[in-house]
């Protein structure tokens, strides 16, 4: 049975009063249904096509509701089944009364472009992603979209453009724009093949008898994980160290890269199934209510019955203003939050939320959502492992068998320790929050009992990502929910040594370099009084003991013992300077090194890929590039890193020698403005790297979610008052 669609409701319709509209356009649409009918082949369902063009003309005329599917490039996994999708989303619109049209738009690939030029366009591209889906659907004024949800910027890009021409629409005095969201499935990971395995056990076992025990740990570790795209670049790193070592050549090295690589990605595509920004956006965008859960997490692209459910549900959203994309979007930013802080979301998303309500006409920033987040504390309720076989594929096994309802599930079992949701928020369903809980069926997580992901019970009661403050910046973000409680009391409280790259290349280079701490030690770049004052507040109990031993014995042994942290600092990463790119791979660097691991937190105006773990600080405000405090750090600084309090501090090393904590800053900047300049004019030569036309000028910070200012110029709305919620709400 399908559901009718209504006329929409407008006063003016481009294409009755414009003829040349229903002169293109009937020959797209007929070839669009065409090449549908042709993809589904004998799994088509419906009767004998009655797409004529004069149908089609009649459909145009009379204001039926155009809806675009709007997908991504071929050239992302998560878009090569598309075709697929789109095909089945066409027909049911057809057969509801509507009139379908597709288009897509580019999809850059995180994990392809790491540590390429391409990372310069990535945050960029979801900016360019939303220009372009306005540009389209306004062009051709359509009134709807579903849309195919791939990976890395393109679910949020989209987003913004939804709740944006939502909210310009409803100020023309036109229709509200409405949208659902199809995510692509999960991939699955992949597995390393039995004889690779046993090769790369047997370079373990060498490493050891040659005296490198911890090459031969870091790559056990690596051989643990999932094979996913992200992964390579831990085995990448560990190898490297080995061939440096003498362990393996450079040839064994590439031959184990390839197989690997060929080992990694299903042929079917989807989204990787580790919980990066894709899966992070597939939880977040669910949260915002845009996502029907038949189509939620699958482990296969969606069935016809499944995008009909989806298509289905636009009958009762549409012409009606709750259901507006804006208004979605509002109503459930708390849900969204909450949800992305209990399963340990991608740090991304703290700027691309803020994109979204921005773009929706909302007045909003990092601080809006960070009060959000810590206004109830929001408890651990995902045990996602990409060793222990709990990744994102094997929770949508779990969907799909039908023992999870995924974020429904999330959702309730937040309510259910107490964390405050808003049940009346509207939903692509066409109902509430309120009304899809209702049906109990499968809702509790105790209804997986193998190998559960999302839990009732907190792994600890509190997760997410934090905001920071300083002397020395105005904000940046942590994920604590990437950090183990034991690591995070490693760093917490601690002093920590600067280590400063002006770049994200210099960095890669000295992080891969085996003998970067011998180095430290042999140029004494951090003074013995200032290695005395940290083992004095990092370690007191081990002062009397190592205190009185030489520079170098004292280096080795606070590094031994853990004692002596490091904060790489890299600088000049920032939207303005180098359009902040991910530093996910010299995070990887460190994660991928036992030894740093222990040692180190890595600090940046940049950001960090989804599936970073670890000490890892970015987001930094104001950016180097635009004369922040980072600007100004070298090697040798002291910072104290006071993590559960939500600050890093930069140390008065006078006062810390002698035992006090003190912060001040100020001075450092006036005595070394020449040093900043010199950085400055480093940053503007570098910046030339990236194409004039794509640099992220004339946008806001990262705290602002780096939109073009005229987007942040006009945000007005109150998101606490200016927003719809329906308590009772039905589909007919």
């Amino acid at each position: 049975m399908s559901f009718p669609f209504p006329p929409i409701q407008n006063e003016t319709n481009p294409y009755r009063e414009n003829v040349q509209g229903k002169a293109n356009e009937p020959i797209c649409v007929a070839g669009l249904l065409d090449r549908s009918k042709q993809i589904l082949g004998s799994s088509y369902q419906g009767q004998t096509p009655d797409w004529t063009l004069e149908e089609i003309y009649n459909r145009l005329e009379e204001n039926a509701p155009r809806i675009a599917i709007i997908g991504g490039s071929s050239d992302h996994p998560a878009h090569i089944m598309d075709f697929q999708t789109s095909a089945r989303a066409a027909i049911r619109i057809w057969q509801n009364g509507g009139v379908p049209f597709y288009f897509s738009t580019p999809v850059m690939c995180d994990g392809t472009a790491q540590s390429n030029q391409g990372m310069s366009y990535s945050l960029q591209s979801r900016n360019a992603v939303a220009q372009m889906v306005v540009n389209q659907i306004e062009s051709h004024s359509y009134h709807g979209a579903f849309v195919i949800q791939g990976c890395d910027k393109q679910p949020l890009g989209v987003v913004s453009a939804m709740a944006h021409l939502d909210r310009i629409r409803q100020y023309r005095g036109e229709a509200p724009f409405f949208a659902t969201f199809a995510p692509a499935h999960v991939l699955q990971g992949g597995t390393i093949p039995a004889e690779l395995y046993a090769e790369l056990e047997q370079v373990a076992k060498t490493a050891e008898q040659q005296g490198a025990p911890d090459i031969a740990a870091d790559l056990r570790d690596a051989m643990a994980f999932i094979l996913q795209c992200s992964s390579n670049t831990a085995f990448q790193g560990v190898l490297e160290r080995a061939v440096d070592r003498g362990i393996i050549s450079k040839a064994v090295h590439k031959d184990y890269e390839k197989r690997l690589a060929v080992a990694t990605c299903d042929g079917k595509g989807g989204v990787c199934a580790f919980n990066g920004t894709g899966n992070s956006s597939r939880h977040l965008v669910a949260g915002l209510g845009l996502v029907h859960p038949a189509v939620e997490l699958l482990t296969d692209p969606p069935s016809q019955e499944q995008v009909n459910q989806a298509v289905d549900s636009l009958a009762g959203m549409i012409n009606n203003p709750v259901f507006g994309a804006a208004n979605v979007v509002a109503a459930n930013i708390k849900n969204a939050i909450r949800i992305h802080s209990a399963s340990g979301g991608s740090t991304n998303l703290m700027m691309h939320l803020v994109a979204a309500m921005l773009y929706g006409g909302y007045r909003f920033s990092l601080q809006d959502l960070d009060r959000i987040h810590h206004e109830h504390p929001v408890p651990d309720l995902f045990d996602y492992s990409l060793t222990q076989g709990r990744d994102i594929f094997a929770l949508a096994m779990q969907c799909c068998s039908g023992s999870s309802r995924g974020m429904e599930t999330l959702f309730y079992e937040l309510m259910q320790n107490g964390v405050p949701m808003d049940v009346d928020a509207p939903t692509v369903t066409g109902t509430t929050w309120r009304e899809r809980l209702a049906k109990q069926d499968r809702l509790s997580a105790e209804y997986v009992k193998e190998n559960p992901i999302i839990l009732s019970r907190p792994r600890r009661p509190f997760s997410g990502v934090d905001v920071l403050t300083g002397n020395f910046f105005e904000s940046a973000v942590v994920k604590i929910s990437g950090m183990t409680t034991s690591q995070l009391d490693e760093f917490d409280k601690k002093a920590a040594f600067v280590l400063y790259y002006e770049n994200e290349d210099d960095a890669n280079r000295g992080l891969l370099d085996t003998l970067l701490l011998k180095k430290l030690k042999q140029a004494q770049s951090f003074t013995r009084e200032n290695l005395l004052a940290v083992l004095r507040h990092n370690a007191l109990h081990l002062y009397e003991d190592l205190h009185a031993l030489d520079y170098d014995a004292l280096f080795e042994r606070m590094v031994e013992h853990g004692v002596l942290k490091i904060a790489v600092v890299i600088s000049g990463q920032g939207p303005v300077a180098f359009g902040m790119p991910e530093m996910f791979t010299p995070m990887q660097h460190i994660n991928a090194n036992r030894n740093l691991k222990r040692l180190a937190t890595l600090i940046s105006d940049g950001r960090y890929s989804g599936v970073t773990y670890g000490a890892a600080i970015g987001h930094m405000t104001p950016e180097a590039g635009q004369g922040g405090g980072i600007l100004y750090l070298q090697t040798g600084d002291l910072l104290y890193l006071n993590l559960r309090e939500r600050q890093i501090q930069f140390v008065d090393e006078a006062a810390f020698r002698s035992g006090r904590l003190e912060w001040s800053f100020e001075d450092i900047k006036a005595e070394r403005a020449e040093l900043a300049e010199s950085r400055l004019a480093t940053i503007r030569t570098r910046q030339r790297q990236v194409a004039a036309s794509n640099r992220m000028t004339g946008h806001t910070d990262a705290a602002h979610g780096v939109v073009p200012i005229s987007v942040y110029e006009e945000a007005m709305l109150d998101y606490r008052a200016d927003v719809t919620f329906y308590t009772s709400i039905t589909i007919k």
